[in-house]
This record gives structure tokens, sequence and C-alpha cells, in this order.
């Protein structure tokens, strides 16, 4: 009995540890999301200021349901975050120039249904869109720094 149970156990375990690990892994759209344990305004706060303490230039913080509001239109709360750094972002136009329509990096916080969401793009799918070699390097900074950042900006 004691080995039914320990055997049911592990298995319980693996089921819940390779979910937690597949929260990080992108779907099937290329998107990254993860839930946040704050407001959108207070994740869309910590990553600015995360961002601000590293390397990352921060472009833009754009309000999309300040602007849906002023346009007379509802919208939930949904920011979104640009950031980049030419060391990284370069090498992945240099290896195709139209990777720049999704460069800087973009971070996209809204409320889902009461719960704060992350997302962002994953640079895999950015290297696959763009059929880029070469800069492989800078997509690993690239992932390592959104993975960084914006667990950081949801914990």
């Amino acid at each position: 009995m004691s080995r039914t149970i320990s055997f049911i156990l592990s298995l319980a375990t693996a089921l819940v540890l390779g979910g937690t690990a597949l929260a990080g892994q992108a779907d099937e759209t290329g998107w990254i999301v993860k839930n946040s344990k704050h407001s959108v305004e207070e994740t869309a706060d910590k990553l600015v200021k995360i961002i601000e303490k590293a390397p990352p230039k921060l472009f833009a913080r754009i309000d999309h349901s300040a602007g849906a509001k002023k346009a007379g239109l509802e919208l939930p709360p949904a920011t979104m975050i640009m950031f980049g750094a030419p060391a990284i972002g370069t090498p992945v136009m240099q290896g195709n120039i139209r990777a720049g329509l999704d460069l800087p990096v973009r971070v996209l916080i809204w409320d889902e249904n009461g719960q704060t969401k992350i997302g962002y793009l994953d640079p895999e799918a950015l290297k696959t869109r763009y059929a880029i070699t070469g800069a492989d390097k800078a997509f690993e900074q690239m992932t390592g720094a959104l993975e960084k950042f914006t667990s950081g900006a949801a914990n």
C-alpha cells in the first residue's frame, strides 16, 4: 500500500512541477503569458522600475484603456511597455531588417476577468518568423531579459 501511495505522490508532484515549468513556455501563437499578483498599473510600474535599473532603454508606456476612454470607448485596463537595447536588437535586425517591425520588444499587461496578465512574444517566435540565423546570443539575451523582467514585475 505504501508503494502505491508513494507512486501517486510522485506522479502528482511531477504533474504539478511540469505544469509550473510549462507556464513560462510559449503557446501556439508564440506568446508567453504569466499571471501577476498585482493590478495592471502596479505591474506596469514594477516593470518600468526594473527596466530603468537595467541596461535596456524604456521607449514607451502606453495606456490603451486611457486611449479608449478619450475616444469615448471602454477597455479593461491594458498597458504596453516598449523597451530595448541596440546591442541586442541590432544583431537581430542584421539577420533580417524586417524584424525591426517587432523591435524594440513590447510587453502587454492587461486585466482578464479580474486576473492581471503579463505577456510578450517569445523571442524564438520572432527568430522563426523572420528566419534569422547568426544572432543566437542576442536571442538568448532577449529571452533571459524578458523572463527576468516580467517575472520580477509579476511577483
